[in-house]
């Protein structure tokens, strides 16, 4: 009944456009890891490593081990064509329940929380040049978050071909930014000869052992976040075979490279103390170099942080969408705009949790679901893994040797246990959330069979369908995905 107007009305199947092209897709890659962390605070990375050239160790061995698992997720993006990511590997490899364990973590919380953090970066920055000698109020940099979100989650509703430009644009800001900060950097280092990268104080930190090496991991790795945003979205990437490992091989690399030579720009200008101890490295290190120029810092920032919300959403929506396809999340969340075919309804609704949570304590809730974080991309490696041994004969445009998905595997294990030992309490509370998705998952399947559930769903939908102007997609995909059901 829903879905006849449709067939009516419009030539075609109603599904979600291939449209993103091999750039786009690498400014996906490349805006989407490219944040505030980078800009804001790489102390933390040094501070554990120890010593300037550890935290340069660090942050290359973050980028190629971010590599490795994002040439992983090529090979599940190729034999699992589908929006989704992480949820989609693990729901096709390892059933509902492990699944909507992983969805539960993402959507809920870790997604929306993500987008605040960012929103809240990037307000917080666009008002750093009307406030100049004090933080901004606090209420004003929540109300700038809420627009900005309200923007993106818009342009996103719109069109993807909008959405994509935003990305490219912001994503050649924030590169022109890291270009400058590198070659600035870099004439310190030639003309100084060496700066501060001499410096050798902070060696005797003791945080620098082998709990504080894998709190530098954390730091470093959680700059790097996005890496995997792609595979988000690969049901609208065009010729994803041949583009889903090529954007890989080219935006992780290129980031690496960048974090690399910024960093060693940091180090090179700014003493190892000062480092530490600053929230807004890039700011400090404007005011020591750019001089009257200084101010254009938090510009660039700002800019950074909203292309980097731009890349989030986006792929958030498509979460929100394959969950719903699959029937572990409302109906209506996978319906797509008819005109535009983006996913509206799932959009909006990841914009309102991201809303509700600007109150609260983000970075906290962050901190407590890292572990989760890393258990979820863990356990879609491990699907890769089972699909090798269940289904040896599925044909897979990209096989990556067995050795690498061990080798991430193993370093996922490594991130997800050290947190157990070094930091129990908010491990702890992350684990409790994590088990939290047992009895609403539960709760979902007997709404299922509850016929009062059952027809205000449908009324919902059909309400929903005439306000937004959306309908049921048709999955292009269904018959790949079922070869893995045989």
């Amino acid at each position: 009944m829903q879905d006849r107007p449709t067939k009516q009305q419009h030539e075609g199947p109603i599904v979600l456009k291939r449209s993103i092209t091999l750039l786009n897709g690498i400014s996906i890659i490349v805006g989407s890891i490219i944040g505030s962390g980078v800009f804001v605070s790489p102390g933390g990375v040094l501070q554990y490593a120890g010593s300037p050239w550890a935290a340069i160790v660090v942050w290359t061995v973050s980028g190629v081990l971010c590599t490795v698992g994002a040439l992983c997720f090529s090979e599940l993006g190729t034999i699992l064509p589908a929006s989704g990511g992480e949820y989609t590997y693990v729901l096709h490899a390892f059933g509902d329940l492990p699944a909507f364990t992983t969805l539960w973590v993402n959507v809920v919380l870790v997604r929306p929380a993500a987008q605040c953090v960012v929103a809240l970066a990037c307000a917080e920055y666009s008002l750093a040049l009307a406030f100049p000698h004090c933080p901004p109020p606090r209420l004003a940099v929540a109300l700038l978050a809420a627009l900005v979100l309200g923007v993106l989650t818009a342009v996103n509703c719109h069109s993807v071909q909008w959405a994509m430009r935003v990305q490219m644009i912001f994503t050649a800001a924030k590169l022109l930014a890291l270009f400058i900060i590198t070659i600035m950097g870099f004439y310190v280092l030639v003309t100084e000869r060496g700066g501060h990268l001499r410096d050798t104080s902070v060696t005797a930190q003791p945080e620098a052992d082998w709990q504080g090496l894998a709190i530098a991991f954390y730091a470093g790795l959680f700059a790097y976040g996005g890496w995997n945003y792609l595979n988000f979205v690969t049901e609208e990437l065009k010729d994803p075979h041949r583009n889903l490992p090529l954007a890989i091989w080219v935006g992780l690399p290129m980031v690496t490279m960048v974090y690399v030579c910024v960093n060693v720009a940091y180090l090179v200008v700014l003493p190892a103390d000062v480092l530490i101890s600053s929230s807004a490295v890039a700011v400090e290190f404007g005011s020591r170099v750019l001089g009257p120029l200084r101010f254009v810092v938090p510009v660039f920032v700002a800019l950074s942080t909203f292309g980097s919300l731009n890349g989030i959403l986006f792929t958030s929506g498509r979460l929100f969408l394959a969950a719903a396809r699959e029937g572990h999340m409302p109906a209506v969340l996978s319906f797509i705009d008819i005109k535009a075919r983006t996913p509206k309804p799932a959009l909006i609704t990841s914009f309102l949790i991201s809303l509700a949570l600007l109150g609260l304590d983000i970075m906290a809730l962050i901190n407590c679901l890292s572990f989760a974080l890393w258990l979820s991309i863990g356990a879609a490696t491990a699907a890769l893994l089972r699909l090798r041994y269940t289904h040896p004969l599925l044909h897979r445009p990209i096989k990556v040797p067995i050795v690498l998905p061990l080798v991430f595997l193993a370093c996922c294990a490594y991130l997800v246990i050290v947190p157990l030992i070094t930091d129990p309490t908010s491990t702890g509370l992350g684990m409790l959330f994590t088990l939290s998705a047992l009895p609403v998952y539960y709760l979902g399947k007997a709404c299922k069979n509850n016929k009062n559930a059952q027809r205000f769903s449908y009324d919902a939908s059909v309400l929903l369908q005439k306000i937004l102007t959306v309908v049921r997609p048709e999955n292009p995909t269904e018959d790949s995905l079922r070869l893995l059901e045989q």
